[in-house]
């Protein structure tokens, strides 16, 4: 599946911000301003000063994660399509062709100005639906670690990743699975 560079960055800040969500035992990971500030300067949101967010925003960007989360859970195509034409809709989408710092042509969907949570909503509402569209809905995923669950979107060849991180959840199930044949076999 071809992916450019663009869509690959906002389904990515889908996924991160997806990951702030509280879970199981694990505290929210976006509880204040400073927390959204963070996320904004980490992955580089264009157009968006950190310094100029509040804590409305905080609330607004928890509501478009919550809806990311609608959208991983959606029971069919037709029922995420839905979802996400809805909050893209909400989001006042605006396509504006840019090619800001340094990066070729490429496409923004949210209006000058917007806000975060409707830049979020916008751009990473239509990355998800260029997977809906591309007929690979089956992508995003979740981590299947017992105790992890994190959001992820698989672009393996075969559809076949299982794992947030192979190098932590994945190795640690294996280990374990190791582990318990060697008792067994004792």
């Amino acid at each position: 599946m071809l992916i450019n560079h663009d869509t690959r960055c906002a389904l990515d800040h889908a996924i991160d911000l997806l990951n702030t969500a509280p879970q199981d035992q694990a505290p929210d990971r976006l509880p204040d301003l400073t927390a959204l500030r963070d996320f904004v300067v980490t992955h580089s949101v264009s157009g968006v000063e950190a310094d100029s967010l509040s804590e409305r925003d905080v609330h607004a960007v928890r509501q478009v994660r919550d809806r990311f989360a609608q959208i991983f859970a959606a029971s069919s195509a037709r029922q995420a399509a839905e979802l996400i034409n809805t909050m893209v809709a909400e989001a006042g989408t605006t396509p504006q062709l840019t090619d800001h710092d340094g990066h070729d042509w490429h496409v923004h969907y949210f209006a000058p100005g917007a806000s975060l949570a409707d830049h979020l909503a916008a751009d990473c509402g239509m990355a998800l639906a260029f997977l809906v569209v591309a007929g690979e809905r089956e992508r995003l995923r979740r981590c299947e670690a017992p105790d992890c669950g994190r959001a992820f979107v698989d672009l393996s060849r075969n559809r076949s990743r299982r794992y947030c991180d192979s190098r932590t959840c994945g190795n640690r199930l294996h280990v374990a699975a190791y582990r318990a044949r060697q008792r067994e076999s004792q």
